[in-house]
């Protein structure tokens, strides 16, 4: 595969197993968004929707991600943004920056998890919970 310049939305409430190059796949039901990594390498990068992780923005036609997708992760650790579906490329960062980066989005996910009340599944023990309720009926 080659590196894209461009990705197009695509909003589906499931990803498709195979996901195609060049296309920004937004759930809403899920909060999530997926994409093929822009380099090129083929790997598939998810980026969960919340405060403490990525929004985006649709104008109509075009899909904004923020912050930046780094692929600290990959291989490739590709590092770009992606602003009215056009890829930016960032430049590439140090590992202190990346280790750094990293210490600062588990601050925030702590931070979110606490004001959330109950951590990352508060929300499933809440509808688990909903339903265990009305089960009794």
């Amino acid at each position: 595969m080659t590196a894209v310049d461009f990705l197009r939305p695509e909003f589906a409430e499931n990803f498709p197993a195979k996901m195609d190059q060049g296309v920004l796949y937004v759930s809403i039901a899920y909060r999530t968004c997926g994409h093929l990594c822009c380099c090129g390498c083929g790997q598939e990068v998810i980026t969960p929707l919340s405060p403490a992780q990525w929004s985006f923005t649709y104008d109509g036609e075009n899909v904004s991600l923020a912050p930046s997708v780094g692929n600290w992760a990959l291989p490739c650790q590709s590092h770009y943004w992606i602003r009215k579906g056009k890829v930016q490329w960032s430049r590439r960062y140090s590992r202190d920056e990346v280790a750094e980066n990293r210490e600062r989005d588990q601050h925030r996910l702590a931070h979110q998890d606490r004001e959330s009340g109950g951590g990352r599944f508060a929300g499933m023990r809440r509808h688990l919970g909903a339903w265990r309720w009305r089960g009794r009926g």
